[in-house]
């Protein structure tokens, strides 16, 4: 499965990079592929695996935010494309859209 996930703490005021970057630095401990953009951080792998990784990852940027205060409310914005047996979509979708952006318009 592919994941795209945002977590965001609530509470905190408006600079949140440093509660993503802790959840952004358990997904990619996790050995499991991912890339990070400025909305979303995407993952690939089993079920299981997945969400265990977005569990972990919503917990650490829990923890640092309820360091520093917040109440530990968070938000959560999850988009799962679920394809049993497909492996390697994290890059073969972004390929595919090249793809078709390299060709000449008709």
């Amino acid at each position: 499965m592919l994941v795209a996930f945002s977590v965001t703490p609530l509470g905190v005021g408006e600079e949140v990079g440093a509660y993503v970057a802790d959840a952004v630095r358990v997904v990619r401990e996790s050995g499991l592929p991912n890339r990070t953009d400025a909305m979303f951080t995407s993952v690939e792998g089993e079920w299981d695996e997945v969400l265990d990784v977005v569990r972990r990852a919503c917990e650490a940027a829990q923890r640092s935010a309820q360091r520093d205060g917040a109440s530990g409310r968070l938000s959560l914005v999850l988009k799962a494309d679920i394809r049993p047996g497909v492996t390697g979509a994290l890059d073969a979708k972004v390929a595919t859209v090249e793809r078709y952006l390299a060709e000449p318009q008709a």
